[in-house]
Formats: C-alpha cells, sequence, structure tokens
C-alpha cells in the first residue's frame, strides 16, 4: 500500500498551493477473487495518510458483491469522487443520491437491482412531477454510481442501462429569457440611479458592478464572487477559480467547472468605465488591498440578496425579471445575434465541449441557413 511523491518529467516535485503531490495506492481482492489496484493523487503527507486509510476502508473491507446494498456502493463511490471532482460538484452528487436514489433503495442488494426494481423506481420518481432535466440529472448521477460497481466487479454489467433514461417527448420546450441591449439598458440605469440615491451604502453599488459583469462578460455567478482587483490585469478579467456558498460553515474557493472556464476575457470599453469608478469608490476604504473581492470587498456579495436586488431592479426598470444565470444567456445572445463565431462564444463561456454552446444556442443563429442559400444561388452549373 505504497504512498509515493509524484515528479514531473524534469525530476521535480509536482506541488499545488506549496503542498507535495502523492500519488497513493491500495491492492485488493475483488468479490470474484480477482486481484485489483485502485490508485488516487492527494496533497501533502497528511492528506495522503488519510486518503490511504479511507481506501483501506472503502475497497479492502468491502462487502461481497451479492451482499452489497446500494447504501454501501453509495459510500464506496462517494470516498473515491471526494478527491477527484470540485467539493461543490461532490456535494451536487451527493444530494441527488441520497435524496432520490438510497431513499427508495438504499437497503436493495446491488444483485436484487432488477429491471422491475428500477422501473419501480423510475415511476415513483415521475410521481415527484420534477422536470425532464432534473430527471436526466437523477438518472445520471445514479447510472455512474452503478458503472463504479461495474468497474470494481460488484456488478456484471449496469442494470440501469436496460430500462433507459427518463423520457417526455410531449414537453414543451422552455423559452430562453434574456435582456436584450435595449432591455439591459433600462435595467442597469434603474440599478445606477438606486445605488446613487444610496451613495453611501457601497454594498448597492457592488450589485451594480456584479450585473454588469455578468452581462458584458458572460461568467457564472460563482465565478464573479471569486473576482479580486488582483484577477484584472492589462484591461483584461483572468478567471481562474469559482466560490461557492452553499457548502457547510463557510464560503468554499474552489477551481472552475472545468480546465475551459479557465480563461482570459478582454474587458468591453463600458465595462472597464464601470470597473474604474468602483475602483476608485473602494481603494478609500480603510484596509483595502487589492486582494478585496469586486463586488463585497473582504467578503463577496450573499447569494440570497444577489437574487433580491435582481428582482428589485428589474422591478424599477420596468423589465421583465430573469434569473442569475439568464444575464449569461443575454451575454451569450448578444453575440450570437451579431454574428459572432459559436466558438468563440463557447470560450468565452467558458465551455469545455462546443456541442454544449451548440444545443444551447443555435436557435439563435436563424439567419445563417439564408446566408447558406445565397451563396449557393450564386453558383452557377
Amino acid at each position: 500500500m505504497p504512498i509515493n511523491k509524484v515528479f514531473d518529467k524534469k525530476g521535480k516535485a509536482v506541488k499545488k498551493d506549496g503542498k507535495q503531490k502523492y500519488r497513493v495506492r491500495i491492492n485488493f481482492t475483488d468479490t470474484n477473487g480477482k486481484n485489483r489496484q485502485v490508485e488516487r493523487t492527494a496533497y501533502g503527507a497528511d492528506e495522503a495518510k488519510r486518503l490511504e486509510l479511507e481506501l483501506i476502508s472503502a475497497f479492502k473491507n468491502s462487502a461481497p458483491a451479492q451482499r452489497m446494498t446500494v447504501l454501501e456502493l453509495y459510500s464506496q463511490y462517494i470516498t473515491a469522487k471526494t478527491h477527484e471532482v470540485r467539493e461543490s460538484s461532490l456535494n451536487k452528487s451527493r444530494q441527488v443520491l441520497t435524496r432520490h436514489v438510497l431513499v427508495h433503495l438504499s437497503d436493495i442488494k446491488l444483485d436484487k437491482l432488477t429491471p422491475q426494481v428500477l422501473q419501480q423506481w423510475k415511476q415513483d420518481i415521475e410521481k415527484l412531477n420534477l422536470s425532464i432535466t432534473m430527471r436526466k440529472n437523477i438518472y445520471k448521477e445514479f447510472r455512474a454510481m452503478l458503472n463504479f460497481g461495474v468497474t470494481l466487479d460488484y456488478l456484471p454489467r449496469n442494470p440501469l442501462l436496460k430500462v433507459g433514461n427518463f423520457k417526455a417527448p410531449l414537453e414543451d420546450h422552455k423559452e430562453m429569457l434574456f435582456y436584450t441591449p435595449e432591455e439591459f439598458k433600462k435595467y442597469i440605469t434603474a440599478a445606477r440611479e438606486q445605488a446613487q440615491k444610496l451613495s453611501d451604502n457601497i454594498q448597492m453599488w457592488n450589485y451594480y458592478v456584479f450585473f454588469n459583469i455578468a452581462f458584458f462578460c458572460g461568467m457564472r455567478k460563482g465565478e464573479i464572487y471569486a473576482l479580486t482587483w488582483n484577477d484584472i490585469k492589462d484591461d483584461e478579467i483572468h478567471i481562474t477559480k469559482s466560490l461557492s456558498q452553499k457548502m457547510k460553515g463557510e464560503d468554499r474557493i474552489t477551481p472552475p467547472k472545468n480546465k475551459s472556464s479557465i480563461r482570459v476575457i478582454q474587458i468591453p470599453a463600458p465595462l472597464q468605465v464601470v470597473l474604474n469608478e468602483h475602483y476608485a469608490r473602494c481603494k478609500v476604504i480603510s484596509g483595502f488591498t487589492d486582494d478585496y473581492f469586486i463586488c463585497g470587498g473582504i467578503s463577496p456579495v450573499r447569494d440570497t440578496s444577489v437574487d433580491n436586488i435582481n428582482r428589485k431592479f428589474s422591478c424599477l426598470a420596468g423589465v421583465k425579471h430573469i434569473r442569475i444565470h439568464d444575464f449569461r444567456h443575454s451575454h451569450a445572445s448578444l453575440l450570437a445575434n451579431n454574428g459572432i463565431n459559436i466558438q468563440e462564444i463557447a470560450r468565452r463561456l467558458g465551455h469545455s465541449d462546443i456541442k454544449t454552446t451548440l444545443q444551447t444556442y443555435s436557435h439563435l443563429y436563424p439567419k445563417e441557413s439564408e446566408r447558406a442559400l445565397i451563396v449557393l444561388n450564386n453558383i452557377e452549373i
């Protein structure tokens, strides 16, 4: 059960935040008598030792497949994921699986997960009247957990694949909400007027700046929360982290959603003016440093308050209310409707796969078919 330091090709120790990277590996015999190996990575010697104990508990002391329950598989699955995904992603998996899988199937033995049992589980989920997106997310999480069981030979195959995913062929496609430039101008003008009325309250200016960044950069709200003044360099915003306010006990800085989410966005001129003004307001605060959060100061503005202020601004402006995430749609739709390449939109949004961008925003390119026809019509034969 070795714990080994990790070195790069040049023999230099691999580190993160000053902590040495370790490779933790354990060997065990699976329920079919096969010798198997599990390997994970951790940063710091103490964390590596803790991970080793967790892996020993999860794999070497695991129950035989025929006696293992869904709950026991869940425990091993979460232990394995702890060191592989962001904490916010791990919490999402925990919530989905505990609320919608364990509550129905926790005591069921793995070899009793028959198509009949799983079909009944699907029917129980259908009764909750959840959106098709939510139902498919539940299926995705459960499928991944059972695939983990297959990998470790606890299951010969994934029984969930036989019953298939949730389907809703007749469900109406929800209209995407976003602000047009004209609507956003009304919205942000009302926001600025409100902040000017309460000029002694810098917090209202923080909200004003937040929504400007959301519209002009299309950033996720966690990415905006995490922004400090140090992240602005040479008229560019460097997006390297995210902040979650839904962790137990405290805010948590994490890496962005995926590798493509680490990106650099040039600051548009209107937003540059807003940021320059806000920096001038903030730097006179006692104790101010460039480590302060752009939207908040010592700590970022709060989730609930942002939602409430958003409703207030839209009401004052006399425009429709849209969600915080819809400001991201507003950014993308503005670019799409002005002919910006879908690949650039994907880059600015930090999508890991351009398919995501195409599936979400392809309908915003209605004129492309007309342009294609013009090109073809001009060919002489």
